[in-house]
């Protein structure tokens, strides 16, 4: 039996076991040795019943039950010592020992328990020793010692601990207890086996983790999606070439979904770029063949209505919009796509959005992208003739800084921020999309992942996650989490199935109390997935 057997036969000759006297008869079964206060059964059919009530210590040995029930030992209130040995129960159930409060010591060892349930020790208000030595446990339920606060000494070893996220609350339990643990090796994994769990750093751990699933459609194909704030309730706006319009949703807190709020006509539009100043709401409706419009709201109560045809002989096919301040000012940038257009900058000028200046033209613009380097602004620019240009603001205009090399055929470009750096992702149709990060002169390559038709490679900060999305037209859109300490995106999930059907963009809301996903198709409904977080130490 060990130390505990040592220790129970200390405690029998303490409390007088070995004297001649026996209870009377009908209180000590066929398959027990009794004393006064004590009871050693061994190889009983089942578990005794008929035992006396004032009975202070039990050793159960090979008895033939096959798990502890709730309640097993209600009969016998005054126990203080429990002992179970070379037994086959595999199992022990919520609340087994209820009714115990007087209970100090127990050992469950050399048996074959391989779970057990997260209130099986409930109750125990007086345990001072707990063994769960030498059994097949892998893992121990949360919460499984809580209210044990009299524990002094607690025996793990001999387990085939599997030191994976289902231990990770063991592991930052064991140094806030004043007791004695010992906590034996893990067993597995492969890379921990045979390493002792008090010799792991529970900082090491990744155990929480996010997924995806799918919430509600909207029914039309997009080809853009953006959120903005409006009188402090968020709201996405849909651009929708094939309905001809610009979409608002908003979010319907009796129904408990996005709803229907506002829709602009916009035939053939390809963005839709919303901006709030104050109480006024403009968007931006890019459109093809130089039919691009700004729509307004002066205010609270009132419809947007368009105010205002954009540069109608320079923007004749837009690709893509972004907003951007300018010397305190906002502005609009549009990637124009044709030979005849060219990419144009639009700045405030009292009413309306002007002109400001011609960028990169005759090279058919695919996408558009601003941000601040180096504390200046700067404009990334994505064409189908040549690398990524990455402009900067100087002197009240964009000047040429340099190109992106290593960058041929990008379709989109979009950045993110972390831990202080500033990372690029870049969107291949085929071959490699690329992730690079700003080494303080120019972007470096960091990593490739393997586009199969994709058109939006898209990072997201959601909550404490930077996500990053690439879609596909030929496979499941998958989702990545960037790693803090290795500075590289992980695969985290596929978006499906089914597949998104053509997925062009990726925008997070967060709506009461919850994170949703939008992901515009284009040649399918638009997709809202909502985000769960998971705790895999559970």
């Amino acid at each position: 039996m060990g130390g505990a057997g040592i220790l129970l036969l200390l405690l029998l000759a303490e409390s007088g076991a070995g004297a001649a006297w026996r209870p009377p008869k009908g209180k000590c079964p066929l398959s027990c040795s009794c004393s006064k206060d004590s009871a050693l059964c061994e190889g009983s059919p089942d578990l005794p019943e008929s035992f006396s009530p004032t009975l202070l210590s039990l050793s159960l040995v090979r008895i033939g039950v096959t798990q502890l029930k709730a309640g097993s030992f209600l009969k016998v209130p005054s126990l203080h010592l429990l002992l179970f040995t070379f037994n086959s129960f595999s199992m022990i159930e919520d609340d087994a020992f209820a009714g115990l409060s007087h209970l100090q010591y127990l050992f469950i060892e050399d048996n074959e328990i391989g779970s057990i349930s997260k209130n099986a020790l409930r109750g125990l208000r007086s345990l001072t020793h707990l063994s769960l030595a030498n059994n097949h446990l892998e893992t121990l339920p949360r919460f499984l010692f809580r209210g044990l606060e009299t524990l002094t000494h607690v025996d793990l070893r001999g387990n085939p601990f599997q030191c994976d996220c289902r231990v990770l609350w063991l592991l930052q339990w064991i140094p806030s207890v004043n007791a004695s643990v010992g906590t034996g090796a893990c067993a597995g994994p492969t890379a921990l086996a045979h390493m002792q769990l008090g010799h792991l750093d529970p900082k090491t751990f990744k155990c929480r983790t996010i997924e995806l699933s799918r919430f509600q459609t909207v029914g039309e194909s997009a080809l853009g999606v953006e959120p903005f704030s409006y009188q402090g309730e968020p709201h996405m706006v849909l651009a929708q070439p094939f309905a001809g319009r610009c979409l608002i949703l908003s979010w319907d807190y009796s129904l408990q979904r996005f709803r229907l709020e506002e829709e602009l006509s916009a035939p053939s539009v390809v963005s839709c770029k919303p901006l709030v100043l104050g109480l006024r709401l403009f968007v931006l409706a890019a459109r093809l063949w130089g039919g691009s419009q700004l729509w307004a709201r002066p205010g609270p109560g009132l419809r947007l209505a368009p105010t205002q045809a954009l540069a109608p002989k320079r923007l004749l096919r837009p690709n893509d919009a972004e907003l951007l301040w300018l010397d305190g000012q906002p502005c609009f940038v549009v990637a124009d796509a044709s030979k005849a257009g060219s990419t144009t900058l639009l700045c405030r000028d009292g009413p309306g959005f002007y002109p400001r200046q011609s960028l990169h033209a005759w090279h058919r613009d695919t996408d558009a992208e601003a941000f601040e380097l180096d504390g200046r602004p700067h404009l990334l620019l994505a064409s189908a003739s040549q690398r990524p240009v990455l402009f900067h603001w100087s002197g009240g205009r964009f000047e040429r800084r340099t190109d992106i090399p290593e960058a041929e055929d990008v379709y989109a470009t979009r950045h993110f921020r972390a831990s202080g750096d500033v990372f690029l992702c870049l969107t291949r149709y085929i071959g490699d999309s690329l992730v690079m990060r700003w080494d303080g002169s120019m972007f470096r390559l960091l990593q490739q992942l393997p586009s199969r038709g994709a058109h939006v490679f898209q990072p997201l900060l959601i909550g404490r996650d930077q996500l990053a999305i690439l879609g596909s037209d030929f496979a499941f859109s998958q989702v990545f989490r960037l790693v803090p300490d290795k500075g590289l995106l992980e695969p985290l999930q596929e978006l499906g199935p089914p597949a998104l059907v053509a997925p062009r963009a990726f925008a997070h809301i967060a709506m009461a109390g919850r994170r949703f996903l939008f992901a515009a198709c284009f040649k399918g409904p638009t997709q809202i997935y909502q985000l769960h977080e998971l705790d895999l130490s559970a």
